[in-house]
């Protein structure tokens, strides 16, 4: 492995025994190019050409109040494959929040936990306040990596083969974009929309393959709420509207605490992709929150859509925590899939009734599920889910299920090794939905350290198939994502086509 370290960035954070600045949580202010990476186990398949990239949680300064695990600034690490070899890299997100704090030399914003009088910053970063870390989500569309945030932030490009900084998205809005667009791959299109706390309250849109936005639409709704996904299926986007959304009295405080009305519909917004406001058709459900949506396909007179339903939404604080975790004990539960219990849930939406239909699929606690994504909002078999250790916002194993037959399969990791969202990685040539890899980064806190490996989906228990060392060790957080060569940029596809 050849290793070239970059200059240091200006950082203040010392270190701390706070449950999630410590252990898996570190983190991580080196930024490298390695290549040639060395196998620890096994071999890297010839068979995929493409990278995989994660977006995790550094927080650079000491904070300026409470910290919560998703204030760190965004770090895209990046893993190439091809030919049977494997190169890295990885770059801090040169947010302009980022490099107002870079140039102050001290943290501006207080985090999510905390009030508006803690910001030196206010009426600056996401929603007015919050800080845009550009931390939690990352796709790659039109040739470009997009870095999105949990609040609606600006939305940032890279160059996904070097992660170059390519500033904020042209085609994002003044409202911002929300944690999660989506990809369609077989129209090249991404589809987006962002909330905030003025009327229509949400927008939906449309960017073409070439990089420019094509459609953007309000989604009226009663008032300020805290949508974080959304899906679609071939003609049609579903857009939510949950029961748990901002407290009215503190958000015009400034303070953004979230409370659950259990006696409210879920609402699902079904509009025509390229549809109005006077199109959409909204359906209810079953009270509930979503965090993250799976697929959603077409089906005679019916839209059906698979994500994971919490069953407590509100979760209790944590009990029986260490002294020093005490005062996180809210704060914990809610990033804690043991609190908040999610579940792989269907619902049908019929399009002539207008009536909701709704299904359990799995009953174990599961969430951040992948697909293979040529199967974007077409009808699909399988499913890929993390699990979670007991009490952390930490991974610990995967289960593939089979939607047709309701087979499963599990892959645990060892106690103290903690994975990455897993994306599926399709093998080159595969006619099989279900023919690739998963591919995740691992912490690896026994041996302090961190690495690759990739699950072949055929052989799912069998486990990884390679192990690949990382230069250094990373800090955990939130989405990863996989792309193929052809999805890079022009000149990748030239060279493929060469």
């Amino acid at each position: 492995m050849q290793i070239e370290r970059l200059s240091p960035i200006v950082a203040t954070l010392k270190p701390s025994n706070h449950p999630y600045l410590s252990g898996p949580w570190t983190p991580q202010h080196e930024e490298v190019n390695a290549v040639d990476l060395e196998v620890i186990e096994g071999a890297i398949p010839a068979d995929i050409d493409g990278v995989y990239i994660r977006n995790t949680e550094n927080q650079i300064h000491t904070p300026r109040g409470r910290h919560h695990p998703f204030d760190g600034d965004g770090m895209l690490h990046q893993i190439s494959f091809r030919n049977g070899k494997a190169d890295y890299r990885n770059r801090f997100v040169r947010s302009r929040c980022f490099q107002a704090e870079q140039q102050a030399g001290e943290s501006l914003w207080g985090g999510m936990m905390d009030g508006p009088e803690v910001s030196k910053r206010p009426g600056f970063g996401a929603h007015g306040g919050i800080k845009d870390s550009a931390s939690t989500d990352v796709v790659v569309h039109a040739g470009k990596a997009l870095a999105t945030f949990y609040q609606c932030g600006e939305a940032y490009q890279l160059d996904p083969t070097s992660l170059e900084d390519q500033g904020v998205a042209p085609w994002a809005p003044l409202d911002g974009v929300s944690a999660h667009a989506r990809v369609d791959e077989r129209t090249g299109e991404l589809l987006f929309f962002n909330y905030s706390k003025h009327a229509p309250y949400m927008y939906y849109g449309v960017v073409g393959p070439d990089g420019r936005r094509t459609h953007y639409t309000p989604v009226p709704l009663p008032g300020a709420r805290l949508p974080h996904d959304m899906i679609f299926s071939e003609n049609y986007t579903i857009l939510n509207d949950f029961p748990l959304f901002w407290d009215e009295k503190a958000l015009k405080a400034g303070y953004h605490a979230v409370r659950y009305r259990p006696d409210m519909p879920s609402r699902f917004a079904v509009i025509p992709r390229y549809g109005e406001a006077k199109d959409i058709r909204w359906f209810e459900a079953a009270p509930t929150y979503v965090l993250h949506f799976l697929n959603a396909y077409e089906e005679g007179d019916e839209i059906v859509m698979d994500g994971y339903f919490q069953e407590k939404p509100m979760p209790d604080p944590l009990g029986d925590l260490p002294e020093i975790y005490a005062e996180h004990a809210h704060m914990m539960a809610f990033v804690d899939e043991n609190s908040f219990r999610p579940k792989l849930h269907r619902w049908r939406f019929n399009l002539v009734d207008g009536t909701t239909k709704e299904e359990r699929l799995d009953d174990r606690l599961v969430e951040f599920g992948t697909i293979n994504q040529q199967y974007a909002g077409q009808p699909y078999r399988y499913a890929y889910s993390t699990t979670t250790k007991p009490g952390w916002f930490l991974f610990n194993g995967f289960i593939k299920h089979d939607l047709k037959t309701g087979e499963s399969w599990t892959v645990t990791l060892p106690d103290g090794r903690y994975a990455s969202e897993a994306p599926f990685a399709p093998r080159i040539g595969a006619t099989d939905e279900d023919d690739g890899y998963l591919v995740s980064f691992i912490i690896d806190e026994n041996a302090g350290r961190s690495e690759c490996i990739l699950i072949d989906c055929k052989r799912f228990e069998d486990g990884p198939v390679c192990r690949i060392a990382l230069p250094h060790k990373i800090s955990s957080g939130t989405h990863a994502c996989w792309a193929d060569r052809r999805f890079l940029t022009a000149e990748a596809d030239a060279a493929d086509a060469a």
